[in-house]
């Protein structure tokens, strides 16, 4: 895979995926541009990683590179654009029906220059992975808030801060990508540096919203091409 990165940047072939209306960090095409090229890549089971366009770093560049401080992108986004790290995404949880986000309840509680986290993910895309260094994860910071959709924030968690628990490796419909793919994870009494939210408390469900929308095109582009003849244009 090295190899195949360092072929990939020489031909130009990099961070094709940030669209050039939003970032500067990227190759600087739009969003139609890169669904036809992510067509492309999904005939590959290598391709979308060796450009350094593998999902779920896509999405959480763009998170980063469109809300994130310039210390976050300093420590995270720009080791992401080099691919020498990787990241996850936790999003979902066990105990509730997460594809309506405003379900979700892992705590996020200030304390002090702190933020603690508890609760649990489950199908936390890439966290597995021991090149994983840090979580985008969405939880509960204002369950009191009226507004339903003000009362999560985000917040990017180093992968070793003490009190994370990789409990499993997840089978998505009977594939087994361990020891890669999807984890469960528990967060118990997380102490996480203030610095690492998002945007600002209760912003959360803006910000992924921001991320999602992006990376269904991808997803879905990536799997018209694993489908597709190889002969489709």
């Amino acid at each position: 895979m090295d190899d195949l990165k360092k072929r990939a940047r020489e031909l130009g072939l990099w961070n094709l995926f940030l669209p050039r209306n939003h970032f500067k960090e990227g190759a600087g095409f739009s969003n139609l541009e890169y669904g036809l090229m992510a067509e492309y890549l999904g005939k590959s089971r290598t391709a979308s990683e060796a450009c350094n366009c593998a999902a779920p770093d896509t999405g959480n560049m763009e998170v980063i590179a469109k809300y994130g401080t310039q210390a976050q992108k300093d420590k995270w986004l720009g080791p992401l654009l080099e691919g020498q790290i990787r990241s996850a995404f936790l999003m979902t949880e066990p105990d509730i029906a997460s594809s309506d986000a405003t379900n979700i309840g892992l705590s996020i509680k200030k304390d002090g220059d702190h933020y603690v986290l508890n609760g649990s993910k489950w199908w936390s895309s890439g966290a597995p992975d021991t090149r994983c260094k840090v979580y985008v994860t969405m939880g509960k910071s204002d369950p009191n808030n009226p507004s339903p959709y003000k009362q999560q924030s985000v917040m990017l968690v180093p992968a070793d801060t003490p009190g994370i628990t990789l409990q499993r490796t997840l089978g998505v419909f009977g594939y087994d990508d361990a020891p890669h793919g999807h984890g469960q994870i528990t967060f118990d009494n997380v102490r996480v540096p203030a610095t690492e939210m998002v945007l600002g408390e209760g912003r959360g469900f803006e910000i992924i919203q921001g991320r999602l929308g992006p990376g269904r095109i991808h997803h879905a582009m990536r799997s018209i091409g694993a489908v597709s003849p190889s002969s489709s244009s």
